[in-house]
């Protein structure tokens, strides 16, 4: 061989051996230079990709080795495989099955294999926004006001924000959560925006900021008006549940939504470092109510009334006052009769949501019982949030089973002035007190076996939706009011037009 031919080869072997086939892109670039040119390469292969098959609602790891690192997605079947050097996963894939469009997951580069090299064309951007979908300031605020369809690649039209959820085995507890909340404009603002909370830092092997990242990635997959498909699968938001909760919440049981609306809120504020301000959040910016709570402990009934009354004069027996703050209010429910009618059947009570409200109004004092003692409290509302959660309380657990309350709340839509239950003092510190309902968690059926549906405005259009799992109809006001309302949220008037301002 002589010294020209080894002087040739020389190159071609340190960029081999530069080529680290498993992780890193770098190199690989290197070497798909060297083969394209300093250009782009225009890909023979594009008209193989297919649409319909592409799914980036899942966690992002290899089909075979079931790793998160280098993360490539076969844009002609779908599945996930690891690297894109010679003997990988995607590489194998790529020869074995004759697909050759990859999509790097992390990278958002597109690639032809096996022979290695980076396609630029504008006609897959629409690929890479669905993967990742971004969100300026001008979008943000038209969206709602513009009612306009999105058309999904079946030929289905859908609303942006308005589209299904999977149900991957007994989730529809966090679907409903979630999807009411996507629907609090300040929240869904505030996480369409990754900027917003992506300079978030937390302590040195703390990653609970996943949950963060997680929730503004199903948020922007919930409105995203280029979506492929009508529906969205939250695995990956479920997935960083499970793991923060420490399974508390698990997505193959069935759970309480409001258990999991509380820790969730909770979980999102601590995440996003919040602290007891008010405005340390945009989670208490928005939901943070404040509440006074009289508490005066009850002597013994079988107790001589002399006694009681001197009892009642003790320190002991003195009415205290807490400072408490809220993220929702605790409705309790009047007890359902216990006889049935003469037809044999059950009479469903009906009962005002103002009646349930009267518990917040300072003056109605309800009984606490303790293994030991009895209390005596009274709640007085000192500040309204811009947007109030209810929890209408419609199961009671005791020692046998867990048994639900079937009474029917009426309710208004629109228009509740909540400032009827505030003291004057109070009411006078609120330029307004006036709400409109923005959505309604409905529980169906018996206590251990039923579902958990979802009533949503779409404000663009001012129509009601209905969402259960993959299911959305539309659905008339007035139904709504018929339904076992379990959880509500409620947006302050006066909100609305500050709510296009946020970020």
């Amino acid at each position: 061989m002589s010294d020209s031919q080894e002087e040739k080869k020389e190159p071609i072997k340190r960029s081999h051996e530069n080529y680290d086939e498993s992780s890193d892109d770098e190199p690989s670039n290197k070497l798909a230079k060297a083969d394209a040119g300093d250009g782009p390469r225009l890909c023979p292969y594009l008209d193989t990709i297919n649409r319909q098959f592409l799914d980036f609602d899942f966690e992002k790891l290899c089909s075979v080795s079931l790793s998160r690192i280098n993360v490539y997605a076969c844009l002609v079947c779908g599945k996930y495989f690891q690297g894109r050097g010679t003997n990988t996963h995607a590489y194998t894939h790529s020869v074995a099955d004759s697909h050759h469009v990859f999509l790097n997951l992390h990278t958002l580069k597109f690639y032809c294999l096996p022979d290695n090299y980076e396609i630029i064309d504008s006609s897959l951007d629409d690929i890479k926004f669905v993967l990742n979908p971004t969100f300026d300031k001008a979008h943000i605020e038209q969206l709602d006001t513009n009612g306009k369809l999105s058309r999904a690649i079946d030929g289905s039209m859908y609303s942006p924000g308005i589209v299904g959820m999977n149900n991957i085995k007994e989730n529809d507890y966090c679907n409903v959560v979630l999807q009411a909340l996507s629907h609090v404009t300040p929240l869904r603002n505030y996480f369409l925006r990754a900027k917003n909370y992506s300079k978030v830092k937390r302590p040195p092997g703390d990653s609970s900021y996943l949950l963060v990242q997680r929730f503004g990635e199903l948020m922007r997959k919930l409105w995203n008006p280029r979506n492929f498909k009508a529906h969205v699968s939250p695995h990956e938001m479920l997935q960083a549940v499970v793991l923060w909760s420490k399974k508390k919440f698990q997505f193959t049981e069935q759970g309480d939504p409001v258990d999991f609306l509380s820790w969730f809120l909770n979980a999102l504020h601590l995440a996003l470092n919040g602290t007891k301000k008010k405005n340390s959040s945009i989670i208490y910016k928005t939901f943070l109510g404040q509440m006074r709570i009289y508490t005066r402990k009850i002597p013994p009934l079988e107790l001589e009334e002399s006694k009681r009354n001197e009892l009642m004069s003790t320190v002991e027996y003195a009415e205290t006052l807490t400072e408490s703050p809220f993220l929702y209010l605790t409705c309790d429910l009047p007890p359902p009769p216990l006889f049935k009618d003469q037809h044999a059947e059950n009479i469903i009570p009906q009962v005002t949501l103002w009646t349930l409200l009267n518990k917040f109004n300072a003056i109605n004092e309800k009984e606490y019982k303790t293994y030991k003692e009895n209390f005596m409290k009274r709640f007085e509302i000192r500040e309204l949030p811009p947007y109030l959660i209810l929890y209408i309380k419609r199961f009671t657990r005791n020692t046998f089973f867990v048994e639900k309350n079937p009474t029917i709340v009426n309710f208004p839509v629109k228009n509740i002035d909540f400032g009827d239950i505030l003291t004057p003092e109070v009411k006078a510190m609120h330029p307004c007190t006036t709400y409109d309902l923005v959505a309604n968690v409905v529980h169906d059926g018996e206590p251990s076996l039923g579902t958990y549906r979802v009533h949503i405005l779409h404000k663009a259009t001012q129509q009601w939706y209905e969402l259960q799992d993959l299911h959305v109809t539309p659905i008339l006001p007035q139904m709504i009011t018929l339904t076992e309302a379990y959880i509500q949220i409620y947006e302050l008037q006066s909100h609305k037009s500050d709510s296009s301002n946020e970020k």
